[in-house]
C-alpha cells in the first residue's frame, strides 16, 4: 500500500497516481482509493476517472465527494454532507486484495478531512503505509517540499520518496538547480519526474515508465535526469 499526497493541489498527483498504477497493472492487479474528492460535482467525472482513462482497468473507490473547491473537512461542511468517516477508509483499505493499493489524498499531506483533524498523514500512519510526496520543480519548492518532510518525520510516517509531478519541456535556472536541493532535502534521490503534457502522451505506459524509476516500477535513471539538466 501506497499513499500518495503533494506539496500543494494541483502538482500533478492524479498522473503520478496514474502513472503508478499503469505501471502496477503490467505486475498484476491494482486498486486506487480516493478518500475525498473535492470540487467537483456528483456527476461529473473526478480524479479517479482520469487515472482509469490514463491507467487502464484499475479498481477504483471514492469514498466522500463534494461539490465545492475547498479541504474535504470546509468542503463537508459547506454541502451540508458528513465527512470521511475514518473507519469505513481504514475496512476497505484493509480488505482489498489487489496486489498494488494506492491512495491519493486531496491537496498536500495535512489538508483536513474531518473537524477532528484528519489528515493524510494520520491515515497512513494508522496502517504503517509509505507516503510518496509529489513535488512542483518551480520556484518556492523547497519551503513546501522540507515542511511536508518535516511534518511526516513528526508524526513518524514513512517517506517512499519525491517525485516530481509535471518537468517543464525548458526548465529555467530554478527548476534546474532545485534537482539536487530537492535531493538533499529528501536525504536520497529522486524517484522520477513527469514530464509536462503526460495526460496528452499517446502511449502514457510508455511515458510512466521512462519517469518513474525501478523502485516504482519503470526505469528513469534519477543520476542521468539530474546529470542532463544540472550538470
Amino acid at each position: 500500500m501506497l499513499f500518495v499526497t503533494g506539496t500543494s493541489t494541483d502538482v500533478g498527483k492524479t498522473v503520478v497516481t496514474a502513472a503508478l498504477a499503469a505501471l502496477g497493472l503490467q505486475r498484476g492487479s491494482v486498486a486506487v482509493v480516493k478518500p475525498g474528492q473535492t470540487g467537483v460535482a456528483d456527476d461529473e467525472p473526478g480524479d479517479l476517472a482520469e487515472v482509469g482513462r490514463l491507467a487502464g482497468p484499475v479498481a477504483c473507490h471514492e469514498l466522500v465527494r463534494y461539490p465545492d473547491p475547498l479541504s474535504p473537512a470546509a468542503a463537508a461542511r459547506a454541502s451540508g454532507r458528513p465527512p470521511l468517516d475514518p473507519a469505513r477508509l481504514y475496512d476497505l483499505l484493509l480488505g482489498l486484495t489487489e496486489d498494488l493499493v494506492l491512495v491519493e489524498g486531496a491537496g498536500g499531506l495535512l489538508v483536513r478531512y474531518d473537524d477532528d483533524g484528519l489528515t493524510l498523514a494520520d491515515m497512513a500512519k494508522a496502517l504503517g503505509a509509505r507516503v510518496l510526496v509529489v513535488v512542483d520543480p518551480a520556484l518556492g519548492t523547497l519551503n513546501h517540499t522540507a515542511l511536508t518532510l518535516e511534518a511526516l518525520a513528526h508524526r513518524g510516517v514513512l517517506l517512499e520518496g519525491l517525485v516530481i509531478g509535471s518537468w517543464p519541456t525548458a526548465p529555467g535556472p530554478a527548476e534546474r538547480s532545485n534537482l539536487r536541493d530537492l535531493e538533499m532535502l529528501a536525504a536520497r534521490p529522486l524517484l522520477g519526474a513527469l514530464p509536462a503534457g503526460a495526460p496528452s502522451a499517446p502511449d502514457f505506459l510508455e511515458v510512466a515508465r521512462a519517469s518513474l524509476c525501478p523502485q516504482l516500477g519503470g526505469s528513469w535513471n534519477p543520476r542521468a535526469f539530474r546529470t542532463r539538466w544540472d550538470p
